[in-house]
């Protein structure tokens, strides 16, 4: 048993000193003297020997069993400067192991292969022996290649692709408060967003008022009023009441105007003609004096005309009975008198 065991320690430190003289390229003799009384307690483990992989390939590959080779699987790679590589053909190893592992932000999808590639943008992966990159998730991107994390969208901006390579700013109107927004807020009722990348939403100020659906304040319409900080709506001007301006309190309306609901201004009677009564305007005395006096004259000047008319009327009667045509004669003289005229009979 003794004899077994010094043969065994002996070939494994002869195996190992030889590959020191293989590593440093230099020729070193071994004279090896064994003291059986020096190893009788010596108790002996089993080793396992393999080539170096730090070696440089500067050795015959013909000790080598190159019938073992494996290819390197995906996520792995074949390094010539390793033994076990270099004598196997490219992007195999005569142990999986000897394949190297792809290194974090690279990544290599086929078998058989001597190099690794960088993750492109908008992809990344954080693992060594990796045989594909991951795309960027929603919210997140990478504007570089090889990355091992994808960065966050920042407060203001979302991406809602997968594999982006910016984010966005988020449009007027919307907003994102956090980080790695995937879509942006919009802005609730009576508030807005107006520049873009907001990360909050101000108020309507007072006068203005903003929907649900809107993505803008807007002014209150004519004859309606708001007072109130970030409101969905405006009121109507009150009666009795006008609203000049939408962000006012309603002017309570003068004693001689009248203001119906909605009035931007009071509305006032003509000071000579009309006057207030209630709700609307009557005429006043004076006018209705006027009125009286207009419509006499009227009457009368319609009497002159008809009666005018009447005399005309009778006066081409009378003409139309006379003879058409009167021939103009000359007197005929007789003696003592006219021809045209008749004899006066004296008595006789």
């Amino acid at each position: 048993m003794r004899t077994y065991q010094k043969r065994l320690y002996s070939s494994v430190l002869t195996t190992y000193l030889l590959g020191v003289a293989v590593s440093q390229n230099a020729n070193i003799t071994l004279s090896m003297t064994t003291n059986a009384a020096e190893i009788s307690n010596v108790t002996v483990f089993p080793v396992t020997i393999r080539p170096f992989t730090e070696t440089p390939v500067f050795v015959n590959c013909t000790a080598v069993n190159t019938s073992t080779c494996v290819t390197c699987l995906p996520g792995t790679y074949s390094n010539n400067g390793t033994l076990n590589c270099s004598c196997c053909s490219d992007g195999s190893c005569t142990y999986p192991e000897e394949c190297l592992s792809c290194p974090v932000g690279h990544y290599q999808s086929q078998a058989g292969q001597q190099v690794c590639f960088l993750c492109p943008y908008g992809f990344y992966t954080n693992s060594t022996g990796s045989s594909a990159c991951f795309p960027c998730e929603p919210g997140f991107y990478s504007n570089e290649t090889g990355s091992l994390t994808c960065s966050r969208c920042a407060p203001g901006y979302f991406t809602s692709r997968l594999s982006a390579t910016f984010c966005d700013p988020c449009p007027p109107g919307s907003f994102c408060n956090t980080t790695n927004c995937s879509v942006c807020k919009t802005c609730p009722g009576g508030e807005e967003a107006v520049s873009k990348a907001s990360t909050e939403c101000s108020p309507c100020r007072p006068g203005m008022f903003k929907h649900p659906s809107d993505s803008m304040c807007k002014i209150c319409s004519s004859g309606y009023y708001q007072i109130k900080w970030g409101q969905e709506t405006c009121e109507i001007c009150p009666e009795n009441h006008y609203c000049p301006s939408p962000d006012i309190n309603p002017i309570l309306c003068p004693n001689d105007a009248f203001c119906p609901a909605g009035s931007t201004a009071p509305q006032y009677c003509m000071e000579i003609f009309l006057r207030k009564s209630g709700g609307t305007c009557e005429l006043a005395p004076l006018t209705i004096v006027l009125l009286a006096i207009c419509f006499a004259m009227i009457v009368l000047v319609i009497a002159f005309l008809i009666l005018r008319r009447k005399r005309d009327l009778d006066q081409g009667t009378v003409s139309s009975r006379a003879p058409l045509l009167q021939k103009e004669r000359t007197p005929d003289r007789m003696y003592g008198a006219f021809s045209n005229v008749e004899p006066v009979y004296a008595g006789w």
